[in-house]
């Protein structure tokens, strides 16, 4: 068998200016001098891995899930990161091997995670807020990946924050798509914008009531837009061209996705 598994990334993307993460940070940093196991929890893209890695800069890093290999990788290394602890088809037995092999672990797992017997093996717990929690650092984040986004797509065009409003869903996991996808599209031609639509809908069209079915994909975003803009139904029918009660039954039609609108 081979064992496979992935190597240490870059631990500098943890942003520390909110009070919740720079004690996230500090309590990383105590561990980077200490010999201890420790067991980071909190939310999908809060940041776990990236002070996991901070704390052990050179381990490698596998997930709990890869039930066999890990058990290979605790036999055979000194130290090693594991991510989504949880998700272990048998997290008695991993423990077993930690304790065993005295391997030095940082693992990773959701706020949610309780097992009787995490406490004897891993004497320092700590858990990173969602980014909801952690408002300063938001802003910072979009400047990042705003940056990277420059760097992927070769551009030097500033990234425009006007209406800009964070998806925190899955804290900076979903900032950076939503961050990635909004630099990339607000300067788009009519032409690529088309040929993303085309692409979409080639693999969705089939049925009889196709135009009906797909026409929210325009029409939704174009009230959603004339709303945030004119602020009032009466004067998005006039710049629409439409009347009052065709534009009403439009929003009516589209309501699933016009909530707040």
């Amino acid at each position: 068998m081979v064992l496979m598994v992935a190597p240490a990334v870059d631990a500098t993307s943890f942003i520390t200016a909110s009070p919740a993460s720079a004690q996230a940070f500090k309590t990383a940093t105590l561990l980077k001098t200490l010999s201890v196991n420790s067991l980071i929890t909190g939310e999908v893209g809060v940041g776990k891995k990236s002070l996991a890695t901070y704390i052990l800069p050179d381990a490698p890093i596998m997930d709990a899930s890869n039930f066999d290999e890990l058990l290979i990788a605790l036999e055979s290394l000194r130290e090693i990161i594991i991510t989504n602890l949880e998700n272990s088809p048998n997290i008695t037995r991993v423990l077993e091997v930690i304790k065993e092999n005295e391997v030095r672990v940082v693992a990773t797992a959701k706020s949610s995670f309780v097992d009787e017997n995490v406490d004897e093996i891993f004497s320092l717990k700590f858990n990173v807020p969602p980014l909801s929690e952690r408002q300063e650092d938001v802003g910072l984040l979009i400047e990042k990946f705003a940056q990277e986004a420059s760097l992927l797509f070769g551009s030097d065009e500033d990234f425009s924050v006007v209406n800009f409003k964070p998806d925190l869903s899955k804290n900076a996991s979903s900032l950076k798509r939503q961050v990635m996808i909004n630099y990339l599209l607000q300067d788009i031609q009519d032409v690529e914008l088309m040929d993303i639509m085309e692409n979409y809908l080639h693999n969705k069209l089939g049925s009889n009531s196709d135009y009906r079915n797909f026409l929210y994909l325009y029409e939704a975003p174009l009230i959603r837009a004339g709303l945030d803009k004119f602020k009032s139904q009466l004067q998005l029918s006039d710049k629409l061209g439409l009347n009052r009660n065709t534009l009403r039954k439009k929003i009516s039609d589209n309501k699933l996705y016009l909530e707040g609108k």
